[in-house]
């Protein structure tokens, strides 16, 4: 069976599909918006399609290939997600935990009243659980944020600093002195707590987050260029990072020859600290369609990947309605939060083509992943430009790949 033949075997047109090459080329990458873009689209785990254009190192014309090693950020979050419930599985912890059972200094957090350093604080209205960790309800913040005393207590101490000096133990000793933004439940704010997770699942299993996400997740779905830093092999396929200008240009961000990347993190960031490829993460978002199984490796049951891409969030509500998050990947009408990643529940209200329970996430250089489990349908977007928010182009794909879809299931 020929290319053009496979592609209408999946349900999509091919002439359609080469309307994304079109519109990445002209729209974002020959107009200098984005160094490059690779956009991967699979039905039933087949590739259906991909597109590779533009540099990986701008400065240097080094084109962009389809083993390009990218930061990826908080596509990193769902990956440390599964490795939790992968313990969940185990009854080694569980979802109503208490965070204080298992980080006991943690105990006697209490939430931000008023102050700057020393603090005035209330008592939370009940302890934090394990899965506020999961949904972003744990009252904890991100320092970038600048909305808050408690945001800019993260920044002077550096909590997030992935490339500092602290390791995870010490960004939860650093944790262990800040208020909570509210109590944990009220509300939903995106946050560390992921890098709390990878955290808990280093400490359950008594050895490194790396090590951990290795001998669970990367090695048995063969995710051979995924980790924490760039390995000498891989240097010479690292992309450079860039920010957006006002003018709609490129700013060198981070050189691939000189990034700290080319070194282990000191703080194995569960929350944004991989790096991998397409194809890598492709694997991964497989496996979740498929109900948490890839080529014979079982990393997940059926259900507990339902329950992942269930909405979690306090009262059946959206992103909209709980969200005190000045930061946001998408518009999110019609989206709540399951345990890792953002979920559909209320489709029309997204005002973009999408299927009741898709669920998806994106990194802060404006990579992005879905996985539409009632049309088989799994996505990587790649690119490396901060921040995320500049463009819609995960919207944007959305549509283009589903004006191409001549079969629904």
């Amino acid at each position: 069976m020929n290319q053009i033949s496979r592609i209408k075997s999946s349900g999509f047109s091919p002439e359609r599909l080469t309307r994304i090459d079109r519109f990445l080329a002209e729209k974002y990458v020959g107009s200098g918006r984005m160094p490059c873009a690779q956009f991967l689209l699979a039905r039933n785990g087949e590739t259906v399609h991909e597109t590779v254009i533009g540099n990986r190192d701008v400065e240097r014309g080094v084109a962009l290939t389809a083993d390009t090693v990218f930061r990826i950020y908080s596509m990193t979050k769902p990956v440390t997600c599964v490795a939790l419930m992968t313990l969940v599985e185990e009854g080694l912890i569980a979802l109503d935990d208490p965070v204080a059972k298992h980080i006991p200094a943690w105990k006697d957090l209490a939430v931000f009243a008023a102050g700057v350093d020393p603090f005035m604080t209330t008592p939370a209205a009940r302890p934090m659980q394990v899965v506020d960790l999961l949904r972003h309800t744990s009252g904890l913040t991100y320092g970038f944020q600048s909305r808050t005393n408690v945001d800019a207590a993260y920044r002077k101490l550096k909590v997030e600093e992935m490339h500092g000096d602290h390791d995870l133990e010490a960004f939860i000793a650093m944790l262990a002195k800040l208020p909570l933004e509210f109590s944990p439940g009220e509300a939903w704010n995106y946050s560390v707590s992921t890098d709390v997770v990878g955290y808990l699942v280093q400490k359950l299993c008594g050895k490194p987050l790396s090590q951990v996400l290795a001998e669970r997740i990367f090695q048995p779905l063969k995710m051979t260029d995924t980790g924490f830093f760039v390995r000498e092999d891989q240097r010479g396929r690292f992309g450079a990072c860039y920010n957006a200008t006002p003018q709609g240009g490129l700013k060198l961000q981070d050189d691939p020859e000189t990034s700290p990347y080319l070194q282990p993190p000191a703080l194995e960031s569960g929350g944004g600290g991989l790096v991998s490829t397409a194809a890598d993460y492709m694997r991964f978002a497989n496996m979740l369609v498929n109900g948490g199984e890839l080529d014979g490796a079982r990393i997940l049951s059926p259900m507990s990947v339902r329950l992942m891409a269930s909405n979690h969030l306090p009262g059946g509500k959206d992103l909209t309605e709980l969200s005190r998050s000045l930061f946001s990947e998408s518009t999110n009408a019609g989206v709540g939060f399951g345990l890792g990643f953002a979920v559909v529940f209320d489709p029309p209200k997204t005002l973009v083509p999408c299927s009741m329970g898709e669920f998806y996430w994106g990194g802060a250089a404006s990579t992005a992943f879905w996985v539409d489990p009632v049309e088989k349908v799994t996505a990587v977007f790649m690119t490396q430009l901060l921040p995320s928010s500049t463009y819609p182009i995960r919207r944007e794909l959305r549509t283009l790949v589903y004006s191409a879809l001549t079969e629904t299931g």
